[in-house]
């Protein structure tokens, strides 16, 4: 890390941007490796199993929204708090209640939406602390929290099988309490906060054309990233007959990757501009989903696969990012939820989708090869708009983009 970066920022913050996305994360998909679990004791469907998984994902898009709107009022960090106290108390409820049947698990993956919803917290948290040229690399560490979901994978199906997949919920918050705590101690607002607007301000920012190219570009990235964190776990029980720890090591593996490299593709999106980035990670996720949607014949080859996809997605993630603050750094809260919410759309689009495919076709071909299909059209959307980009967004900004 280059000594520039360190003294650009408020580290501390930076870091409990981090803390806080990471953690949030992790109950965020608890559902998918607790899903081999579920599945069994409910008897759900393949399509049930993917709309288990989907929930949590569509809550935290549409309430990416509204926490969006609070970080601009309140600031992000007593959002953050709120956030977080919900999800705490959302879990300790369902640990008492027992969660009795499919419709109250339901109901949970609506409150922990809250988790998913950090999103819009974390990086408004992060962003405003740094210079243009910095963003990258600040918002590649704070996204990087997305790790949380490699600890869900790790963590969730072995405290199962010790203790029952409910009271997994209850020792999910630990890591919570102490992370608030820490939150509140090292978070720090920064002192560039934007004024609060009325809803219709922030609704005009959807006149925008850049706007809904942003949305979309998320949508593919975080979408295939969220959605395969969430659903990897039964996939490989389904299709290659892995137990649920074992498959939860496995979905560990590919998830890991995406979160690992998503600070390198906002360094890279720096270093070589984020639209040359983004072109080249599109291809690769496209090809390697394209690719393991023909059912591989051996575990490795399509663990070999989804890392690919995996790594792009992650890095996409980070690309993203680079260019919404040098775009919309007046409107980053609301861009944020935004582009966020899309993000997750995408999410429980894949989730549902490769359930639907399951049990409609017997394979999870259609749903896969549509979301690679989907990564080229962005691809083409990007091209098609990088050179207005280029030519409207001044000297300083085009050199980064």
């Amino acid at each position: 890390m280059k000594k520039g970066f360190l003294q650009a920022g408020h580290f501390p913050t930076l870091i409990a941007a981090f803390l806080y996305f990471d953690v949030s994360f992790m109950v965020w998909v608890i559902l998918g490796p607790l899903g081999v679990f579920i599945a069994k004791e409910f008897g759900l469907s393949p399509a049930e199993k993917g709309f288990m998984v989907a929930i949590p994902v569509l809550s935290g898009a549409l309430l990416r929204i509204v926490l969006g709107v609070l970080v601009d009022h309140l600031g992000p960090k007593r959002t953050g708090v709120l956030a977080q106290s919900i999800v705490i108390g959302g879990l300790t409820v369902a640990w008492f209640a027992g969660l009795q049947n499919f419709h109250q698990l339901l109901a949970l993956g609506v409150l922990l939406g809250f988790a998913g919803a950090s999103f819009a917290v974390a990086l408004p948290l992060a962003s405003r602390w740094y210079p243009a040229e910095h963003q990258g690399m600040a918002l590649g560490i704070a996204g990087a929290g997305n790790s949380g979901t490699v600890l869900a994978a790790l963590f969730a199906p072995l405290l199962a099988l010790a203790v029952g997949w409910r009271d997994v919920f209850v020792f999910a918050t630990i890591p919570l309490v102490a992370v608030l705590a820490t939150f509140s101690f090292l978070a720090k607002d920064s002192p560039q906060q934007p004024q609060a607007k009325t809803l219709m301000q922030y609704l005009a920012v959807l006149k925008e054309r850049d706007a809904w190219w942003f949305m979309l570009f998320y949508s593919v990235t975080f979408g295939g990233f969220v959605g395969l964190s969430s659903s990897l776990t039964i996939y490989f029980n389904d299709q290659y007959g892995l137990d649920p720890v074992h498959a939860g090591y496995a979905t560990a593996a590919c998830v890991f990757m995406g979160s690992l490299f998503r600070p390198v593709g906002g360094a890279l999106a720096d270093r070589i501009g984020g639209v040359r980035s983004l072109s080249g990670l599109y291809v690769v996720a496209a090809c390697g989903l394209a690719v393991v949607s023909f059912g591989l014949p051996q575990l490795w080859m399509a663990m070999a696969m989804f890392m690919i996809a995996m790594t792009a997605l992650g890095m996409g993630n980070g690309a993203v990012f680079q260019l919404v603050p040098q775009r919309f750094h007046q409107e980053i809260g609301v861009m944020t939820g935004l582009v966020g919410m899309t993000g997750g759309m995408g999410g429980f689009y894949l989730a549902s989708s490769l359930g639907l495919s399951k049990q409609f076709s017997g394979s999870y071909q259609a749903g896969l090869l549509v979301f690679a299909l989907l990564a080229m059209v962005a691809l083409t959307s990007l091209t098609g708009v990088k050179r207005r980009w280029r030519a409207t967004w001044g000297s300083a900004a085009a050199a980064r983009i």
